[in-house]
């Protein structure tokens, strides 16, 4: 059993005139200690609600959902969702204030995760003076501040450009390495999918059923010109093309 198991976890929302649409139907996957694994799909096909009902901040229709030993989870959203009248370091800090915590200690902590991921110096920044592949660093490291034992990932890199992604991409590589956090990323690229992870669980067009997962079983670090990993993003891509999206 993994750390994070689902079972037969299906998801409703009622509709204004008293229907009822079905986005998840019957999701079962589990994900090891430690292990990266991307949810893989097309978009607007639940992976983002997968991600919510494993954080707790939705709930199933029917199904179960075993997250082992209440771990702290991180997350980190589509967009860096930084406040701009604060400084990237005090944004790090936000979610250790509610802590019974003291400011140095906070601030140490905070400057540890800026170093991790790259924006040492960048401290007394503010959102608006940095790029986005900088202020998207900084959210990941405000995930990591409370030092989570889960890592969410909603597509974190989808609104930077190919270039930028690239380099987050290799950068949040490096962090899982020196972490060992179990991560669980949200994506609808096959390429990014293939690179980072050692699990991908594809799911169909909603109501999003399972439609395969996959192992690559591939060393780390990766190179973006690695030829196994371009055979598997080729076969992953006709499979793609196999799925319904009626």
């Amino acid at each position: 059993m993994g750390v994070i198991t689902l079972q037969e976890v299906s998801k409703d929302y009622v509709l204004p005139g008293g229907g009822r649409l079905r986005v998840l139907d019957k999701i079962s996957f589990g994900v090891a200690d430690g292990m990266f694994n991307s949810i893989l799909g097309p978009s607007g096909c639940g992976k983002s609600t997968i991600l919510n009902l494993i954080a707790g901040l939705d709930q199933q229709t029917s199904g179960s959902i075993l997250v082992q030993g209440k771990p702290r989870i991180g997350f980190v959203f589509q967009q860096p969702r930084l406040l701009n009248w604060r400084t990237i370091a005090e944004n790090v800090e936000l979610p250790l204030e509610s802590q019974a915590m003291k400011a140095d200690e906070r601030r140490r902590i905070a400057n540890r995760y800026l170093g991790l991921v790259g924006l040492g110096g960048y401290e007394h920044y503010y959102p608006l003076k940095v790029s986005g592949g900088m202020q998207q660093r900084a959210s990941i490291a405000r995930a990591l501040a409370i030092e989570p034992e889960i890592l969410l990932m909603d597509e974190p890199f989808s609104g930077l450009d190919e270039w930028t992604a690239r380099k987050m991409r290799q950068e949040l590589m490096r962090i899982w390495q020196e972490t060992q956090k179990t991560i669980v990323f949200v994506t609808h690229s096959i390429s990014e999918a293939v690179f980072l992870s050692q699990q991908i669980l594809i799911v169909s067009p909603k109501p999003a059923t399972v439609f395969k997962t996959v192992n690559v079983d591939l060393p780390y670090p990766r190179d973006y010109g690695n030829l196994q990993l371009f055979e598997i993003e080729t076969r992953l891509t006709r499979d793609f093309l196999t799925m319904n999206f009626e």
